[in-house]
């Protein structure tokens, strides 16, 4: 656990080390680098070396007045990986970390083995699937407290230590007065900007998951050509969270194949 310096930005990241096969983990906006605690140990069980960093705004990253703000998510997580000396790796993302996921994936192929893209709107900006996205998705849902908008009814419901942890973990997400502009990605994100992806790709999503639903993410999987889709079963948002066991035995054996 340690701090970087890259333009713009003093980056908090864990590295688990070892020789294994880089995965680098990029969490949602109601999270940090602690949102893939059921995730790290499997994955390095499995013999993964495993990166999870805060993102800028994010946990204990501090922006950098001196430098570019906000700067792009797909250059923070080039510069890391320059900086790590990681050649080619796999990329696991959840919501909106998937959004940065795959803006880099899309920038920098030749250095992606595989890309995991859970629970994300991808940032698609075409104006179909911002209707659809609207519909699925009304004020109302976006209203709600985090918990209630992410965790499914059954985790919040059955599990109340782990919905007291995933809460706590968001609570301490955002830096105090850290409400500037959001991190976009480098060049808008549209459907025919996903058709030129040649990165293998897995999209999984909880099947009741509030804020990007199957029906969603099946319109996004649908215009990424080396494409898998998959969804985790009685799990909201925060599938990584609330069903890792499903998640995680889905993803690894997906990255195993790259």
């Amino acid at each position: 656990m340690s701090y970087i310096d890259l333009p713009g930005v003093h980056l908090w990241y864990v590295d688990s080390g070892g020789s294994g096969v880089p995965v680098v983990f990029m969490h949602a906006a109601s999270g940090t680098c602690e949102s893939w605690e059921p995730q790290l140990p499997a994955f390095t069980a499995a013999g993964y070396r495993c990166i999870s960093y805060d993102r800028r705004g994010w946990g204990r990253s501090r922006p950098d007045p001196t430098g570019e703000q906000p700067g792009y998510v797909s250059d923070d997580l080039h510069r890391l990986a320059v900086h790590l000396g990681l050649d080619r790796f796999h990329v696991a993302a959840t919501a909106a970390g998937g959004i940065g996921a795959l803006d880099y994936a899309l920038a920098h192929p030749e250095r992606v083995r595989s890309l995991v893209v859970a629970d994300s709107i991808g940032g698609v900006q075409d104006p179909e699937y911002l209707e659809v996205q609207r519909r699925l998705r009304p004020p109302a849902i976006q209203a709600l407290p985090w918990e209630l908008r992410e965790l499914s009814a059954g985790y919040r419901g059955t599990n109340p230590e782990g919905t007291q942890r995933w809460i706590a973990i968001e609570h301490g997400s955002r830096l105090e007065g850290a409400q500037g502009p959001a991190q976009q990605p480098r060049d808008p994100m549209t459907l025919v900007r996903l058709e030129t992806l040649r990165v293998p790709t897995l999209v999984l999503v909880g099947e009741a998951d509030l804020v990007s639903p199957p029906a969603l993410m099946r319109m996004l999987a649908a215009h990424i050509p080396d494409c898998q889709f998959a969804t985790v079963p009685e799990a909201g948002h925060a599938a990584h969270w609330e069903q890792p066991e499903i998640w995680n035995r889905l993803a690894l054996e997906f990255i195993g194949q790259h």
